[in-house]
């Protein structure tokens, strides 16, 4: 799930530099906070393994 909301944050940031709209720079800031928490899974995965 959490990959799924990665991606989907992911292409709305990208049709919002495409379109020249941005919620006032509020997707970046989601953006951000997904990329943060995919690393931070990533990271417990490779310690559990």
């Amino acid at each position: 799930m959490l990959w799924t909301i990665a991606v989907i944050l992911f292409v709305l940031w990208a049709v919002g530099l495409v379109s020249s709209y941005t919620l006032g720079g509020f997707i970046h800031l989601l953006l951000v906070l997904a990329l943060i928490s995919l690393l931070v899974e990533v990271i417990r995965r490779r310690r559990v393994a």
